[in-house]
């Protein structure tokens, strides 16, 4: 017999809490599950597949992202499945494609953003993040313990989707980070970047750090954390890593998600030859 909570969000927060799920995680399923039952504006033991199909319908219907349909579908399931017990097949998918492509920096313009910050720490802190493809919540919270600086890579600790993985340490940094943990002695279970009260850094700081050095450098595009991330899987593409290779990398569930780097990629660099050029 299927339990049906009297508060239904406590019961969300308290499943999501239990598979360690964050709190943006634990908002956005809740929110996305009070939209659906206003939605069907039912109670919860009379709503069926046939709801579920209809409300993803209606928000297809008004355009929305693949990645926004996604979460829905997601936070539905996790509803029927994980809080309430209750076995409903949802079977029904769409692409994390968005319509846009992301906006990328090139390789002259990273290098010039570097060059735009005249701090040391905050030049390695936005270096590691595009060089390792890190997402800036990833890069705020690594620690010290998880460097293996001489192997060359490092641990993301309970990333998205409370994943663990693999990111590469840049040659040219390693020297950078053994000099910044030495003269900060920073031991094992201490955060790697901190301002000077010790304290992590907040998500705040890359941003303005990164917001600064894009007008110093002239960069006329509107750049953000995440576009230093779609610009280390672009030109990983153009330098010619393989999706799959990129995918472990950037810790993505799906090749689909890494697909959409091969659009962002620079044309010269897509080795694929025009027919036309084989019959003129």
């Amino acid at each position: 017999m299927v339990y049906f909570p009297v508060d239904i969000e406590r019961a969300i927060a308290r499943e999501c809490k239990r598979r360690g799920y964050s709190e943006k995680t634990i908002k956005s399923y809740t929110y996305c599950i009070n939209r659906f039952l206003k939605f069907t504006n039912k109670t919860l033991d009379k709503i069926s597949k046939k709801d579920v199909r209809l409300f993803l319908e209606d928000l297809s219907e008004k355009d929305r992202a693949g990645n926004t349909m996604n979460l829905y579908h997601m936070a539905i399931r996790f509803l029927f499945q994980d809080v309430l017990d209750k076995k409903i097949w949802i079977d029904v998918k769409y692409s994390k494609i968005p319509k846009k492509l992301p906006l990328v920096l090139t390789k002259e313009e990273v290098k010039r953003l570097f060059s735009a910050i005249n701090n040391k720490k905050h030049r390695l802190m936005i270096k590691l993040m595009y060089s390792a493809g890190l997402r800036v919540s990833e890069l705020l919270n690594l620690k010290t313990n998880d460097l293996e600086i001489s192997k060359g890579y490092g641990y993301v600790r309970k990333g998205k989707g409370n994943k663990d993985r693999i990111f590469i340490i840049a040659d040219s940094l390693k020297d950078d980070l053994i000099k910044l943990i030495n003269l900060k002695k920073l031991n094992e279970f201490e955060y790697l970047f901190t301002n000077n009260r010790k304290n992590r850094y907040n998500v705040s700081t890359p941003r303005m750090i990164i917001k600064k050095a894009a007008k110093e450098a002239r960069i006329n595009k509107k750049i953000a954390c995440h576009t230093l991330r779609h610009s280390f899987a672009t030109h990983l593409i153009e330098d010619g890593y393989s999706v799959s290779e990129i995918q472990s990398l950037l810790g993505h569930k799906s090749p689909e998600t890494t697909l959409i780097y091969l659009h962002t990629s620079l044309p010269n660099m897509i080795k694929v030859k025009s027919p036309l050029d084989n019959i003129e």
